[in-house]
């Protein structure tokens, strides 16, 4: 994982989980995602990010994340999104908003179809 895929992944992560606010279950997950990827700088960089402007961190975050995302190849970027989307089962559930937020990422990315037919598996 380059330098700036591990920062678009880590926002990527940071926005889905502040949607309705960042729980102690969620910021657990992202210190050890942190944690994992020596990510520790981009998890601080997120944060302050989505701290600036929070009701419009989504809004913002897509526009940062869409060109990064769209240099990777379609499987990349649905690895990344499931990621989260798996991440968030292990807090135990996913809203309606957190899944409508990731639908659109995959309408972003060109990866809809993709990420519906692998949340069916």
């Amino acid at each position: 994982m380059t330098s700036q895929e591990k920062k678009a992944y880590i926002l990527l992560k940071c926005v889905i989980f502040h949607y309705h606010g960042l729980d102690e279950d969620e910021k657990k997950i992202l210190k050890e995602t942190a944690d994992a990827l020596n990510a520790h700088q981009e998890l601080e960089w997120a944060n302050e990010f989505i701290g600036e402007d929070y009701y419009n961190a989504f809004e913002r975050a897509r526009d940062v994340l869409k060109p990064t995302m769209l240099l990777l190849e379609k499987p990349k970027r649905l690895e990344y999104l499931s990621k989260v989307w798996n991440a968030n089962m292990i807090k135990g559930y996913i809203s309606e908003m957190e899944a409508m937020a990731m639908i659109k990422l995959a309408k972003d990315w060109d990866i809809e179809a993709e990420l519906i037919e692998s949340i069916k598996k």
